[in-house]
């Protein structure tokens, strides 16, 4: 078994990139992990071209998405599970110089969960997947919201793996918690004017991009 809360190679990617030059983002990665009382749990924020694995009860992972797409999945029989968050469908060969660059895209941040997790006596036949996000919400995104909840529906079927619960598409950002030992969710849909702060990091993190070559029940925040 893994070290409780271990974290994967791709999620030291963004600490040890250039600082950012909003200053608040650099400050939300500093509280990466705080305890919320809310939920009697440890926070592990999960970041744009992130994932990260735990078998700790005590764990809940966090994002927040608009465009972007977060995977939940874990095997419930050993009591592991992980989340990533990818920005683009796909790449053909994501050759950028290192591996947690290529998890930016769908399929390597795909494989890269589903394979931290087998290499943990995790077995695919028992994998458990709930996917949210995908919404069309960033200004000049075009579709690209959209083309990241049909791309991760049709890998996974193409991989037959089943989705036990989904919330894709539509035009407004999530904040997702996720308990990867029991596989709960919470999900909030951000209406508010105020929540599009959040969207900060992963509105910055799609702008960088340009710069380099580049279904069942899910339980509603009221």
């Amino acid at each position: 078994m893994m070290a409780s809360g271990a974290v994967t190679a791709s999620a030291t990617f963004l600490e040890r990139r250039c600082p950012h030059p909003v200053d608040a983002l650099a400050r939300d990665r500093a509280v990466r992990r705080y305890r919320d009382p809310r939920f009697e749990a440890m926070v592990v924020k999960v970041f744009p071209g992130e994932h990260y694995v735990s078998d700790s009860p005590e764990e809940m992972l966090v994002t927040i998405l608009g465009s972007c797409v977060a995977a939940c999945i874990r095997d419930p029989m050993i009591g592991i599970g992980g989340m990533n968050h990818f920005m683009l469908p796909e790449s053909d060969d994501g050759q950028w110089g290192r591996a947690s660059a290529r998890l930016r895209y769908g399929n390597f941040a795909m494989e890269q969960l589903i394979n931290d997790i087998l290499k943990q006596d995790g077995r695919r036949e028992r994998l458990e997947v709930k996917v949210f996000g995908g919404a069309n919400v960033l200004a000049n995104g075009g579709c690209i919201g959209h083309q990241n909840a049909e791309f991760v529906e049709a890998y996974l079927k193409t991989e037959r793996l089943p989705i036990t619960a989904a919330h894709l598409f539509g035009v407004y950002p999530r904040r997702v918690h996720y308990f990867p030992v029991t596989g709960k969710v919470k999900m909030l849909e951000l209406r508010r004017r105020t929540d599009l702060a959040d969207l900060e990091t992963e509105a910055w993190y799609q702008r960088s991009l340009r710069t380099t070559e580049a279904a069942g029940s899910v339980e509603l925040f009221e």
